[in-house]
């Protein structure tokens, strides 16, 4: 087992160990670029390519799209909640506990931990919280139509398309499958080191409010994904993947988000920060966990 655990986190944390040291030795980093690439890019093949290669029946893909849509708006609903009960900026701190790192961590821990099949069913997770995220937060945090923000998000359409090569048996053409692979190889290692970057400019100005606030991120996602694999009787590596993807720390875009419209972007840092810090810790048990239960 310390095996297998080793092999699923070591690569994660090295990869986003060297983005981190990229940024604390002051080497240039062009962070707005490989965001543009991961987004615009290797992004939407990834979902392309993942889905293509998903040899699971369409039926378990739409139940975990389904337990996905209903995780998302679950943890939404208890979030608001709990920022409304402390009496916090709804506006600011919502998406920071409701919306996880799908895409620079949970994406990469799934592949690692189950392989291709993991992936094409973490996708589901990860555009449904793409989705929601670029839908809910400039929603709250500015005046920009959600709307004209998803139509412009690349994503999107690679879901739909990827969808469609699924949903129909569409076989890619060679030179076509191996260019979106190619270019969907990206992803993950540019997503890993753009976290580490991320992470080693960012800091903690209220320590105990921003270790109790991630915390609650990682306790209150985990809690809702178990409840909803449990409602969905979802089993296997569905089950694991829901679980592992649910459990994320705060989304880095919620910081990204709460800089660019000056929405207590300090404390969101120190949630984005300090909650993945906590999920570094937790991981080995989270991992181990979610092994077991996949079977």
């Amino acid at each position: 087992m310390i095996n297998e655990l080793a092999g699923i986190l070591l690569p994660v944390f090295c990869l986003a160990l060297v983005g981190y040291g990229w940024r604390v030795l002051g080497f240039p980093f062009e962070r707005e670029f490989v965001t543009r690439v991961i987004m615009n890019v290797s992004g939407p093949c990834l979902i392309v390519d993942s889905l293509a290669r998903l040899t699971l029946p369409m039926d378990v893909f739409l139940a975990m799209l389904g337990s996905s849509i209903a995780m998302f708006l679950a943890t939404v609903a208890l979030a608001l909640a709990i920022v409304w009960l402390l009496r916090l900026p709804i506006r600011s701190y919502l998406p920071a506990l409701a919306i996880g790192n799908n895409g620079n961590l949970g994406l990469p821990l799934c592949l690692f931990a189950f392989g291709q099949e993991g992936l094409g069913l973490a996708v589901a997770v990860y555009v449904t919280n793409s989705v929601g995220q670029f839908t809910l937060t400039p929603l709250l945090q500015s005046r920009t139509s959600p709307w004209r923000t998803l139509a412009t998000t690349p994503v999107i359409y690679g879901a739909v398309i990827g969808a469609a090569v699924l949903g129909f048996g569409i076989t890619l053409p060679m030179w076509g499958g191996t260019t979106i692979n190619l270019l969907g190889d990206l992803m993950i290692p540019l997503m890993l080191l753009a976290l580490g970057n991320t992470l080693g400019d960012l800091s903690v100005r209220r320590l105990p409010f921003a270790v109790g606030f991630g915390t609650a991120r990682i306790v209150l996602g985990f809690a809702v994904a178990l409840g909803i694999a449990e409602l969905f009787a979802l089993d296997g590596v569905a089950r694991g993947v829901l679980i592992l993807q649910g459990a994320m720390p705060a989304a880095i875009f919620s910081y990204l988000f709460a800089a660019r419209y000056d929405r207590n972007p300090d404390d969101i840092a120190g949630i984005v920060l300090t909650s993945t810090l906590v999920s570094a810790l937790t991981l080995p048990l989270l991992v181990g966990y979610v092994l077991h239960v996949a079977g």
